[in-house]
């Protein structure tokens, strides 16, 4: 059967036949999937020929922007080649190989070792296994749990979305799994106390995490996983005295540090790697998304060395994935990485890009509905209240940020909802005119929401 050309056509068989990921399907099916038909840049076109700015880089992942055909032919290349082969039962291949080689290069100087997976899910699927398995081949078996925050994402399968703290993806099938422990996010202005400075809750936050080790007893806890910036929990940005004091509890106790990276790594927040950024020195490195700019599914785990050298002495670690390295997906990251190198685009992001956007974002917070508008690298936030001196919160929370959302839509911009707060994360190749047409665009859904809330009486 030809695949129809008309958007309603394209609709009505997209509703036949196809469950979308995080969606209600009642309503999504009533209204009509859009049906991105094309890309390049930072543009996307739809099925009625709109251009549309990407302002998430698809799902926080096409960091060297669409239609490099650098990516496209290496994958190519690699499927005429190779297109498939796994790496169990003593089998490798190059681009495996070069692919290990390069990001040993590219991670900290700690680490020296990668498990290659499919995606970030797949990726804190394993952390959860490989962490257990380290403290057995120790003889500290007890070491199970886990310790993660309120409202991070680590991913959507049943260990990775337990990892996670949201509350409606462990309202849904049985989650948490058992021996996974969440504390408070380090959210200064939705969760700070009265009167409570960025500093004061940043090291009262953090110390969350030592309490909670006394609490349960560091002889039962194993690790320690946080995101540099929590992306899906809406860009929260940690106070200045948060990851010092992170980093300190961890260093002091015999627990591993995970930095999830599948958001902040490869260039998002000015550096190579968030955690980088925040110099906290992990033992495990979380990766996917931005490894191959999303052109192919792939993620990583790095590990430190003290950690490999005791997996290495535990005979099989029996874990793995079919297209654990695969050929074409690795390809596609080895040239997709190339492009960030040439084009310095991590640099470009410290030094360019990250901070011309930032001076435009901020400049937003001045917006009667804007509550704070923090930026780091290429990732930001808009916070939408009531009362920008009293940090008030809208009745039904979520709703005026489905609206803007919508407006953002309606006005060409990709951005993100998450409850009240709208979010980017650009793709790293932006221009200085685009970023200019982005907070244009970003402005006037701010104007369009605030107009229909005085309309509404939401606000004054």
């Amino acid at each position: 059967m030809p695949l129809p050309t008309s958007t309603s056509e394209l609709r009505a068989l997209d509703a036949a036949h196809h469950l979308h990921p995080f969606s209600d399907m009642k309503s999504l099916n009533a209204e009509g999937a859009r049906v991105i038909v094309r890309a390049e840049g930072v543009w996307l076109e739809d099925s009625y020929g709109s251009r549309i700015l990407d302002g998430m880089s698809g799902l926080w992942c096409v960091n060297v922007g669409y239609g490099r055909t650098e990516i496209v032919e290496a994958v190519r290349a690699q499927m005429m080649e190779l297109p498939y082969y796994n790496t169990f039962f003593k089998t490798t291949h190059k681009p495996a190989i070069e692919l290990a080689a390069k990001l040993a290069e590219l991670t900290p100087p700690q680490f020296n070792k990668v498990f290659f997976t499919g995606s970030g899910s797949e990726s804190n699927d394993t952390v959860i296994r490989m962490v257990r398995r380290y403290f057995d081949i120790k003889q500290q078996p007890t070491k199970k749990i886990i310790i993660s925050r309120r409202n991070a994402y680590h991913g959507s399968t049943v260990g990775a979305a337990s990892l996670g703290g949201m509350a409606p993806m462990h309202a849904q099938g049985g989650l948490p799994i058992p021996d996974i422990v969440h504390i408070a996010q380090p959210y200064w202005w939705g969760e700070a106390r009265q009167g409570e400075t960025p500093d004061e809750f940043g090291l009262r936050t953090a110390r969350a995490l030592e309490s909670t080790i006394d609490a349960l007893g560091e002889d039962r806890i194993a690790a320690f996983i946080a995101e540099p910036v929590q992306g899906a929990g809406g860009v929260i940005v940690p106070p200045p005295t948060y990851w010092p004091e992170i980093a300190r509890i961890c260093r002091e106790r015999d627990i591993l540090f995970i930095s999830d990276e599948v958001i902040c790594g490869f260039g998002r927040t000015g550096k190579w790697f968030g955690c980088e950024t925040f110099d906290t020195h992990p033992d495990i490195l979380v990766m996917a998304k931005g490894i191959t700019s999303g052109y192919m599914p792939l993620g990583a785990v790095m590990v430190a060395d003290r950690v490999a050298e005791t997996l290495l002495e535990g005979g099989d670690f029996n874990h793995g994935y079919t297209y654990s390295g695969h050929p074409a997906a690795c390809a596609a990251a080895i040239a997709n990485l190339d492009i960030m190198i040439n084009e310095k685009i991590v640099e470009r992001v410290a030094d360019d890009v990250g901070p011309y956007l930032a001076a435009r974002w901020r400049a937003l917070a001045e917006h009667p509905l804007v509550g704070e508008a923090p930026m780091i690298g290429m990732v930001g936030a808009l916070e939408l209240t009531p009362d920008k001196i009293g940090r008030t919160k809208f009745p039904d929370v979520g709703k005026v940020g489905t609206l803007a959302r919508d407006f953002s839509f309606q006005n060409g911009l990709v951005m993100r909802a998450v409850r009240d707060r709208l979010i980017i994360a650009p793709p790293l190749t932006i221009s200085h005119g685009e970023i200019d047409e982005l907070v244009a665009r970003a402005r006037k859904t701010l104007d369009d929401t605030y107009g229909t809330l005085k309309r509404q009486g939401w606000v004054a």
